[in-house]
């Protein structure tokens, strides 16, 4: 029993979340290969062998994986799935958008979002935004998963001795082209890396009382900024601050609330937070049902007094 893992890199390092998928690949049992698709990504395939628990890294080189298209990534993992009894990606917009296609092509059941491995067949996933979890055995030859990573720690990304292969990268596809992309630069840690997240909802008011009120706070903090998709709509904040069930979902050590009701679409995406704060005026909002710190009190005085007393 042989587990792969799809590796999400820029070609030099490896991203964080393939390292809490490394961590439920362990867990499923036997060993753990890593497959490393890229562009002149050898930097990438070395640090994949660094990883804890990985016992070999696969490295296909080619122009047709330089921005990570989902119809050549996914042709790369079929040319050797018949090789492994699960097959992993990490729960991100790349690995939403390949896993599905893996999963069809092998006529297996793809199973989503997994936050524990209870057996080599078995998982737990959240359902119904996550006020359910469902069991699911799976009975096919090949396991296809995406992994939340919020549901696992992550690998050490140094200490392993991974040997590393090159294999021969699958011809790419002429059904799609990269044609650009457009990425918003952000000085802030990763939203679903940071250990710190401060996320500002409606009652903010308007984009500019979000900023005046926010930006301060998580400076003192070193703090990533997310926001409700209440914020997000009414354009308070851009789409990739949004903290939820379709948006991203997040595990901080510390999570401020300001301003946010508690929808059941918000909580879905951050209640696995280490500690919860919760700034709303409103002593019936359903986010003090799971915050481990409530403050009753108007945001626009609070926030700035805590910003204070930061200094």
């Amino acid at each position: 029993m042989t587990s792969l893992v799809i590796a999400e890199h820029d070609n030099v390092s490896i991203k964080g979340a393939t390292l809490n998928t490394v961590t439920a690949a362990v867990q499923c049992g036997g060993e753990v290969h890593v497959l490393v698709a890229g562009s002149n990504a050898g930097a990438a395939a070395v640090a994949a062998a660094r990883i804890a628990g990985v016992t070999k890294v696969l490295h296909a080189d080619g122009d047709g994986f330089a921005h990570a298209l989902a119809e050549n990534m996914a042709a790369q993992v079929l040319a050797i799935a018949d090789n492994y009894s699960h097959i992993l990606f990490s729960a991100t917009a790349s690995g939403k958008n390949i896993a599905p296609r893996v999963a069809a092509k092998l006529d297996v059941s793809q199973i989503s979002d997994v936050t524990r491995i209870g057996s080599a067949d078995t998982f737990e996933r959240p359902i119904y935004a996550g006020n359910a979890i469902a069991t699911v055995q799976s009975l096919d030859s090949t396991k296809v998963l995406t992994v939340r990573s919020t549901g696992f720690d992550s690998a050490a990304p140094s200490g392993g001795s991974a040997v590393v292969n090159s294999i021969a990268a699958t011809v790419a596809t002429t059904q799609s082209t990269f044609i650009g992309s457009e990425i918003a630069k952000n000085d802030r840690p990763e939203l679903t890396a940071a250990k710190i997240i401060i996320s500002g909802g409606r009652a903010l008011g308007s984009s500019e009382k979000f900023q005046e009120v926010m930006t301060p706070l998580a400076d003192r903090l070193g703090a990533a900024l997310g926001a409700s998709r209440a914020a997000v709509d009414a354009g308070y904040a851009p789409n990739d601050w949004q903290v939820g069930q379709t948006g991203k979902i997040v595990a901080p050590s510390l999570y401020v609330a300001v301003g946010i009701s508690g929808a059941i679409q918000h909580l879905a995406g951050m209640k696995d937070s280490k500690v919860i704060v919760a700034i709303n005026k409103d002593p019936e909002a359903p986010i003090f049902s799971v915050a481990d710190y409530g403050l009753e009190a108007d945001l626009f005085v609070a926030v700035p007094e805590m910003t204070e007393s930061l200094t």
